[in-house]
């Protein structure tokens, strides 16, 4: 009778996204992350916002490879069916393009090259106090933007205000650094392992809502709030958004008590502390495994995110200007999967996961090169590519926090950062060039190969029962 009724309480007992959200300290850890990922978001929104606002209209390019930049950016413009006329509204979108590339480098220089001191940092100090002051200086960072906007002198023919904005981006990214490997290493000190799977599914499912969502929303929330406080007669209000958004989340992350040991200093270096984390990699093949479905992963959709501009240009109903759709679409399709492994991930083995993941991106690869451009086979093409992102990268980075020691979490965690964001950076630069060498379709094709000897690497066809689910 005893036993009846522990099977009928196993049974009962909450499993998946449910579970996962019933856990308070992780609830907590999630909700910060929300604000987290919006801020920023809305961070690249506002400054791209300003740009328009305050330099694009008064700010010109008038010579070196910029202006010829600016002048291809508005030919095509131009000869895609703008009703623009030359020297208004065109050199005006040239302009912002053109300014905003600075905002975007200054972005992505720390991700690249921070990740592993950030890491190792992440693990010397209380994962929550790295996360609340990660978000409450990058908070304290946009009360500083209003600043920019005040009259000064110039350099390169641009305004300090303009570099201002791109050094504050550039420490905002630098401190966004630290919170990515200590809010990756907290989620092991809050949730049981046989719930790692369904949050993790949840935290991508999140940072994929938090993109779509961000970038969406980010503008029009702005020009409310702008709108909102002229009425009120007070300037400044798209000022409130990042600040509320990074403050939030610091706040919130407070109150999050993670089941942490306090750990003495251990007298290393930092790049001593770094290589144990190499170390670690070598000798641990099934984080070193998982790292590298990572690095293939976002290799992959990196160059999908260049490729997705000659994919939409195929399609009739959409053309060049719209590939951001089926980069939507594939971004839904990713969120649908982190649902779908975490309620039903537990049930099948990580390497079977990895394999059908790595396989139904490549057929998807294999049917957009061979397939009439259509729009909605496009479409759910690219939503399924998504799906099968979520089948390979959920169970990798679940695998990462399972079988690294709490000690080593961060330094792994900044590794992997750093390898990420390098995979991230290659393919932008390659992809491009190899379509303009070679066509779509034979690069679609190379893809999908690459993809197809990940499955034959992954040996599905060997794995036994005792394997680990």
């Amino acid at each position: 009778m005893g036993k009846d009724q522990q099977v009928s309480e196993q049974q009962n007992k909450p499993n998946g996204l449910e579970a996962v959200l019933l856990l308070r300290e992780f609830r907590l850890l999630w909700l910060g992350q929300i604000f987290s990922q919006l801020g920023d978001k809305f961070w690249i929104v506002l400054m791209v916002f300003l740009i328009a606002q305050t330099w694009a209209q008064s700010t010109g390019v008038d010579s070196g490879p910029l202006a010829g930049a600016a002048e291809l950016i508005r030919e095509r413009g131009l000869s895609s069916g703008s009703n623009l006329a030359p020297g208004q509204g065109a050199d005006e979108a040239q302009l912002i393009t053109l300014l905003a590339t600075g905002i975007y480098a200054a972005n992505t220089l720390p991700a690249m090259v921070l990740g592993s001191v950030a890491g190792v940092w992440a693990d010397r100090w209380p994962k929550r106090a790295v996360m609340v002051a990660s978000n409450a200086l990058r908070a304290l960072l946009a009360l500083a933007v209003p600043v920019m906007l005040l009259p000064g002198p110039t350099w390169l023919g641009l305004s300090w205000g303009y570099w201002g904005l791109v050094v504050l981006t550039f420490l905002e990214s630098c401190f966004t650094q630290f919170f990515a490997p200590a809010e990756q290493a907290a989620i092991p000190l809050l949730v049981d392992r046989s719930l790692l799977l369904p949050a993790n599914s949840l935290y991508t499912a999140t940072t994929m809502a938090a993109t779509i969502v961000g970038y969406a929303i980010g503008e029009p929330v702005l020009q409310l709030l702008h709108q909102g406080c002229l009425a009120l007669g007070l300037q400044g209000g798209e000022f409130l958004l990042v600040p509320f958004a990074y403050g939030g989340a610091a706040l919130i992350l407070l109150f999050v008590k993670p089941n942490e040991q306090v750990r003495e200093s251990s007298g290393n270096s930092v790049w001593l502390d770094i290589k144990e984390g190499f170390n670690f990699l070598a000798d641990r093949s099934s984080v070193r495994g998982a790292v590298l479905h990572l690095v293939v992963l976002y290799s992959l959709l990196a160059a999908l995110y260049v490729l997705s501009i000659s994919l939409a240009s195929r399609v009739a109903q959409l053309g060049p200007t719209k590939f951001g759709v089926l980069l939507a679409m594939s971004g839904l399709g990713l969120a649908l999967g982190a649902l779908l492994m975490a309620q039903m991930g537990h049930k099948f083995h990580r390497r079977s996961l990895a394999s059908v993941g790595l396989g139904t991106m490549g057929f998807s690869l294999v049917l957009l090169a061979q397939l009439k451009p259509y729009l909605w086979p496009t479409l759910v093409l690219c939503c399924v590519l998504g799906v099968g992102a979520a089948l390979l990268g959920i169970p990798a980075q679940t695998t990462i926090q399972e079988d690294t020691p709490e000690h080593l979490r961060g330094k792994v965690f900044g590794l992997q950062n750093n390898l990420v964001n390098i995979a991230l950076s290659l393919p932008l630069v390659l992809a491009g060039a190899l379509v303009s060498s070679v066509g779509l379709k034979p690069v679609l094709l190379m893809l999908a190969l690459i993809l197809f000897a990940g499955v034959l690497l992954e040996r599905p066809w060997g794995i036994k029962p005792i394997d680990r689910c």
